[in-house]
């Protein structure tokens, strides 16, 4: 089992921004590669704080670890599921560390190499209730752009291969100083100096393949899965960006979702109510057969256990609740009427529950407790 990404930091759940960039700045400069060279236990220890901070120190990362837990970032690679490498941290959190390496946060083994990152792509995948409760692979087709093949680079000449440019500015208060990315050279520190046919401005070309998400069980409508390194290259030397995968929840004819719950509405006769019947319906699991007794009510919700959507987190699995609904004929022939009409007040056909009939308001109570 994963460890606690507060853990890691060593805050509690309730520390602000400040104390969460302030904590993983402090345990990432102490197990930093170039203070433990070939340590192979700090890597790994510098690659959970950076792993932790990476969803902590984002708040709508942060909510949904706060709900979820280690699950609501699996399924998928990248963050989140143990896919972290140098590269990406380098890359994405190297501001963190202002000067406390030399005047920069560059790379691995104290080089001060640019990293850069590709952009993201985003895609949204429609799910059924039965690919939820069960969990999928899909195999989704992506077109992302990649470095053509024979496209050449060469240092940036106006930012010298740093991706910034450092402007000093005269004010009232003296010579301030300002640093920007390269707009030459998009940060990358290189430009193109030979493109490749059919390539575009950046060398790059448009290319389609096809990504394996695996998708847990128990995910819901909105949530959204990451693919590490399926997104689009960087302009020149770096890491690809990530595939975001947007979960939408298709909605089903029978089954209604709540949480890990499942809602099912029965429609049985007057005379099946009358003399009690056996019923076959669909569950998320397959078809099963369930028992209604004689006389039985409308309203009456029938609860199958273990019949309902698995828990993200893995915490157990919800359950079905079948809702029992006595479907009043609204047209009769002139012996059913005259039959109803002699029934009409026969001692079993008036309106007399006992104390173990539920109200409805009582009945909805139990059913949210």
């Amino acid at each position: 089992m994963k460890e606690d990404f507060y853990k890691i930091l060593g805050v509690d759940k309730g520390a602000s921004e400040s104390e969460i960039k302030k904590a993983y700045r402090k345990s990432a400069i102490k197990y930093h590669p170039d203070k433990n060279p070939g340590d192979k236990e700090a890597e790994a220890k510098f690659k959970q704080a950076a792993e932790a901070y990476e969803v902590l120190g984002n708040s709508d990362k942060r909510a949904k670890y706060d709900q979820f837990g280690h699950a609501a970032f699996e399924g998928a690679g990248g963050f989140g599921s143990g896919g972290m490498n140098m590269d990406d941290i380098f890359s994405q959190f190297g501001d963190i560390f202002g000067s406390a390496f030399g005047g920069g946060f560059g790379g691995f083994g104290g080089s001060n190499q640019r990293h850069s990152k590709g952009t993201n792509l985003r895609i949204k995948v429609s799910l059924t209730i039965a690919e939820i409760a069960n969990g999928v692979n899909k195999k989704i087709k992506v077109k992302r752009k990649i470095q053509a093949p024979g496209t050449e680079f060469s240092t940036c000449s106006y930012c010298q291969g740093s991706g910034q440019v450092t402007q000093i500015t005269n004010t009232i208060l003296g010579r301030m100083q300002s640093t920007s990315t390269c707009k030459t050279c998009s940060g990358s520190g290189k430009t193109v100096t030979r493109k490749a046919p059919g390539s575009d401005a950046n060398g790059q070309i448009l290319n389609e393949e096809t990504v394996d998400v695996k998708i847990p069980p128990g995910v819901e409508d909105g949530m959204q899965l990451r693919v590490s390194g399926k997104g689009n290259d960087p302009i020149s030397d770096g890491i690809a960006g990530d595939l975001l995968v947007l979960i939408n929840e298709l909605p089903d004819e029978n089954l209604k979702r709540e949480g890990n719950n499942l809602h099912y509405d029965l429609y049985i006769s007057i005379s099946e109510a009358v003399l009690g019947i056996s019923k076959e319906i669909n569950t998320v699991t397959g078809k099963v057969r369930i028992k209604l007794e004689a006389g039985i009510q409308s309203g009456k919700i029938l609860r199958l256990r273990g019949k309902g959507l698995k828990s993200i987190n893995g915490y157990g699995t919800g359950d079905l609740l079948v809702h029992v609904n006595v479907w009043t004929p609204k047209t009769l022939n002139k012996e059913q009427r005259e039959f109803f009409q002699q029934m009409r007040d026969n001692e079993h056909f008036v309106p007399s529950p006992d104390k173990n009939d539920k109200s409805f308001f009582e009945k909805v109570k139990d059913m949210f407790s």
